[in-house]
């Protein structure tokens, strides 16, 4: 730990974490002495924490304007990202930019300039064409998950971003993919790789089970696993609705996330999903990179994607951070399984009672950072004036003008009387449940 830096400390303190891993500090090490790193590592191996903990340490505090640039391919990513940073309570600003919200939110993020900007490329690119902020002073760039960016089509706004910014010190990509081409219109001459794709076991069991049909199948699934939080991966939305449907039918709760979803719908899913509101989700591959869902026991492939790459993404939404995980693959009795799986034994599951369903619900609360509302006075307000256990309160997530908070079902009614049209800080709140 004597290479480690105080306020790298402070913030591993902040943020409960004992120690880094060993990625992270080869990471930490290269990018404090290194101009061009490329850190490849599996998701959920804490990719994010080993590029900010010495961006953050390098950000003057006297200078008024963007320092460091974080491009990343989706809004999810732009979000997670974002609250990371918040809470590491550094003191140094922090905004995201991304589509598909107005314009006017980015005009007033930055009227006082963040130290550190996340965004999406084309909104990024947008906004660089319109000089709606100085980029003079951007010395940083972090290109993250930029094989996604280029498998979506990113390229010439990334191209756009890179030609503007003619004050780079240094130039730091991640992926998770190992043997991804970094595009020329990056200009990297000398890079260090930081390479822990073949170091990273993380504890995956693959498991392929048959049955006469894909849906039959998925339930006697389900009914194995019992009630534990996890992912069903779709390869189209309609599969998604006719999944979605069954589960209905079976009356098992879920979310749904795929790209037809608007950004405020998809991130409600993910809210519920995370604070276990609902234990399952229903997704595309939009949803096998860049997102914040913590510690899922299991992954169903209802469809195995076109790519084995693919499936290794999605595969990497459990068995993160050295936590066990099972992959469960559905093999159906027409069906033949591609090369990658031929080794894997295939079992029948026999069908349990299902109970796949929480005790908790999502309260929505009109109030946010903005209104310097903090999680402490959400858990104090219901804790102590609503006399609520702490148990029956789960997680609080903050966002700019809003909030959200897990709570036990059978208090959802009293809450919501008690608390709606009520004050929180010096705000009038209003309650609900969504």
């Amino acid at each position: 730990m004597s290479s480690i830096s105080n306020t790298t400390k402070l913030i591993l303190d902040k943020l409960k974490i004992e120690k880094m891993n060993p990625m992270q500090l080869a990471a930490t090490e290269a990018i404090n002495t290194k101009e061009e790193v490329v850190l490849l590592s599996p998701t959920g191996t804490g990719k994010t924490l080993a590029f900010l903990l010495p961006i953050i340490s390098k950000l003057d505090p006297t200078i008024d304007a963007v320092q460091a640039l974080i491009i990343v391919p989706t809004r999810e990513l732009a979000v997670q990202i974002e609250q990371v940073i918040r809470e590491m309570g550094t003191g140094f600003k922090v905004n995201a930019m991304y589509g598909g919200r107005s314009g006017t939110h980015d005009r007033i993020n930055m009227k006082h300039a963040p130290a550190i900007l996340i965004g999406t490329p084309g909104r990024l690119a947008a906004n660089i064409f319109r000089e709606s902020f100085d980029i003079s002073k951007i010395k940083t760039l972090v290109l993250d998950e930029f094989d996604k960016s280029l498998e979506m089509g990113y390229d010439d706004d990334m191209i756009e971003i890179l030609e503007a910014l003619t004050s780079l010190d240094q130039k730091i990509l991640t992926s998770a993919t190992y043997g991804v081409e970094i595009p020329d219109f990056v200009h990297l001459k000398h890079p260090e790789t930081i390479n822990f794709l073949k170091d990273e076991k993380p504890l995956l069991t693959i498991q392929v089970v048959k049955g006469s049909n894909n849906m039959d199948a998925l339930l006697d699934i389900l009914s194995n696993i019992g009630n534990q939080p996890g992912i069903i991966f779709c390869n189209y939305k309609d599969s998604i609705k006719e999944v979605s449907d069954f589960l209905f039918e079976n009356k098992l709760k879920h979310g749904l996330f795929n790209g037809d979803m608007d950004q405020k719908d998809r991130e409600t899913s993910l809210i519920k999903f995370r604070n276990g509101t609902h234990q399952i989700l229903i997704a595309t591959d939009l949803a096998a990179r860049g997102i914040d869902i913590p510690d899922l026991k299991f992954i169903i492939h209802f469809q195995l994607p076109q790519k084995e790459e693919e499936f290794i993404h999605r595969n990497g939404r459990t068995a993160r951070m050295r936590k066990e995980g099972t992959a469960y693959v559905i093999q159906t009795e027409r069906e033949r399984l591609p090369d990658y799986l031929a080794n894997e034994k295939a079992v029948v599951f026999k069908r349990k009672q299902i109970d796949s369903n929480s005790d908790w619900a999502t309260l929505f609360i009109s109030g946010g950072r903005q209104d310097k509302i903090s999680k402490g006075d959400i858990a104090g307000l219901f804790i102590k004036e609503g006399k609520v256990s702490p148990d029956d309160v789960g997680v609080i997530e903050l966002n700019r003008d809003c909030s959200f908070v897990g709570i036990k079902q059978h208090l959802v009614e009293g809450i919501v009387n008690q608390f709606n049209n009520t004050r929180l800080k010096k705000k009038k709140v209003r309650v609900r449940k969504i």
